[in-house]
């Protein structure tokens, strides 16, 4: 949007639609992802990860909230215009709509995902779970789309698609084969 203080372009997430955000940022090796998805109890002994889940909230937060403000935003711009070339309506059409309000919760969602970003890059992972899920909040931070393939957003991912495949590896009970 032309007039938004918030020139940021958020993929629409729902939060039943998790694995899909993660398998989308992952694209390298879908089904390494999936393990970023599994039950919580798997990973319980790290931070990281638990840290890694409640930026994926935050995450969620600010895409509702961005989606939000564009869509009030898009509304009142066809009720009224630009807000340089009708202030006085724009003014008034805002209060009725609340695309102000929408925009300060968009500003607190931004702070509280940012937030919680610090906290994780903070967090020593414990295992490449944990690891690739600090990357992978990198990378969806970084990247200008989930499907980006300039330098080094393809490389990153097939990183993290490395980390998930060491823990799948590692974390597979041995099995009954005889050498």
């Amino acid at each position: 949007m032309a007039d938004s203080d918030n020139s940021r372009t958020l993929s629409p997430v729902t939060q039943g639609d998790l694995h899909s955000f993660v398998m989308e940022s992952l694209p390298t090796n879908p089904e390494l992802a999936a393990r970023l998805i599994a039950p919580l109890d798997i990973f319980n002994d790290d931070l990281a990860f638990t840290v890694w889940r409640e930026w994926c909230e935050a995450r969620q937060r600010l895409i509702e909230m961005c989606l939000r403000q564009q869509g009030l935003e898009t509304g009142l711009v066809s009720m009224v215009g630009s807000p340089s070339s009708a202030p006085e309506a724009w003014s008034v059409a805002d209060e009725e709509v609340g695309y102000s309000s929408a925009l300060k919760e968009e500003r607190r969602a931004s702070a509280a995902e940012d937030e919680v970003a610090a906290i994780l890059w903070e967090t020593p992972a414990r295992s490449s779970a944990g690891a690739a899920a600090k990357l992978h909040a990198i990378v969806t931070k970084g990247q200008p789309c989930v499907t980006s393939d300039e330098y080094p957003w393809p490389q990153i991912r097939a990183v993290i698609a490395d980390l998930l495949r060491i823990d799948a590896k590692t974390s597979t009970p041995p099995s009954n084969t005889l050498m």
